[in-house]
């Protein structure tokens, strides 16, 4: 009986990533990630600009919940990003504009770890102690660890604004290249050109 011949422009996704374009798994890391971090930036504006509207405390209410999570999922997408260093799209484009990338991005990676680190410390050092979701993680203290809890107020919301505007360079790049440039990058994390990847 014969075997049916392979069609090759419908390969089997991949769920890693590949040389032209992002799998699964790295796609659904970073629009959960995009998604959490909308809606960490909202409550923090509506917090400093709308305090007193329930907009903000539909927003500001799961702002440390999300925030942990975000702090989880950095470690395990740059685990991720690591195991695949090797498979991954490689920058493309002049050098200076490769190394500018290459630096935002690990700019990003710092900020997005530092900023929720600062959160827990201010947390485990202040007096109301910490809560995940109704669970009781650092107890109330009988009074605050005020170098932790000054350290969180000085930098935690400065590097969120920080943040704010690399992810905003980010998106507008990402946008520029997908619909200016028109060379493929976004969709390397929209779709994963699935249709290039290995079936390994």
């Amino acid at each position: 009986m014969a075997t049916p011949a392979r069609n090759e422009g419908a390969r089997t996704p991949s769920w890693r990533d590949h040389r032209a374009g992002y799998g699964r798994i790295s796609r659904t890391l970073h629009w959960t990630m995009a998604a959490l971090f909308a809606w960490q930036f909202t409550s923090a504006l509506c917090n400093q600009f709308a305090p007193e509207t329930t907009l903000r405390n539909v927003f500001w209410s799961m702002h440390f919940n999300f925030g942990i999570i975000l702090w989880c999922l950095v470690f395990l997408r740059g685990a991720w990003g690591l195991a695949n260093l090797s498979r991954r799209p490689p920058y493309e484009g002049p050098r200076v504009q490769r190394t500018a990338a290459g630096l935002v991005h690990v700019a990003l990676y710092a900020l997005m770890v530092t900023i929720p680190t600062l959160g827990l410390l201010r947390a485990y050092g202040s007096e109301r102690g910490m809560r995940f979701f109704g669970q009781q993680i650092f107890d109330p203290r009988e009074q605050e660890v005020e170098l932790l809890v000054a350290l969180g107020n000085a930098l935690h919301g400065e590097l969120g604004y920080t943040l704010l505007a690399l992810v905003a360079g980010h998106v507008g790049m990402a946008l520029w290249h997908g619909f200016v440039h028109r060379d493929g990058v976004l969709q390397r994390m929209t779709r994963g050109d699935e249709r290039a990847a290995p079936t390994a």
